[in-house]
């Protein structure tokens, strides 16, 4: 007698051990009886990357298309850039990634010169060219590319994708700043209106 209540005692709590587990559920493709979906590949480093750049570029760039060109020398302040000359820097700087990774001097020691850039289209122009030779660059250099070290100036040695994260971040940092030349100017930064 005392073994049969020990056995049903130990089959009780059994039950309600098992019972008591969080149930998991079977594959999308095992309940349904379709083949289940492979998860969607990672990206590479070099993707990564580019979407970054990406996404800085196309901000940097409706604002060149946006701003009118009547304002592109207003400065918010005395002491602060013109317009034009903020995105010149921030555009620019963008040869400090794809002159160094080519192993090259960067092309502009400053910043590039306004009296080479007069004109609204051009600036769009030279803008939209920054964006598409870093573009070019970080394809180019691949997921292992990436890794590759360069020397970023000053005995500093970096990998490839530092660097670009680095001129990506500089980038922002002026686009941050562009966005209040917007603001002060009585205007709305495309980024901060509604979408259509």
């Amino acid at each position: 007698m005392r073994k049969t209540i020990l056995g049903l005692g130990l089959a009780v709590c059994t039950c309600l051990a098992v019972g008591a587990m969080p149930a998991v559920a079977a594959p999308a493709g095992e309940r349904t009886g379709e083949a289940a979906k492979p998860a969607p590949a990672a990206k590479g480093a070099s993707e990564l990357v580019l979407d970054q750049w990406n996404d800085i570029g196309r901000k940097l760039t409706a604002m060149a298309e946006d701003f009118p060109e009547d304002k592109y020398e207003f400065k918010p302040t005395p002491a602060q850039r013109p317009f034009a000359a903020q995105l010149l820097h921030a555009a620019g700087s963008m040869y400090y990634f794809t002159d160094v990774v080519d192993g090259k001097k960067p092309r502009y020691a400053d910043d590039p010169k306004r009296d080479e850039l007069k004109t609204k289209a051009q600036i769009v122009a030279f803008v939209k060219k920054a964006i598409e030779d870093g573009q070019a660059k970080i394809k180019a250099k691949g997921d292992k590319g990436m890794m590759d070290i360069v020397d970023a100036g000053n005995n500093q040695m970096v990998p490839v994708y530092d660097l670009a994260y680095g001129l990506i971040e500089h980038s922002g940092e002026h686009y941050g700043q562009l966005v209040v030349y917007y603001r002060v100017a009585g205007l709305v930064p495309p980024e901060s209106r509604p979408k259509k």
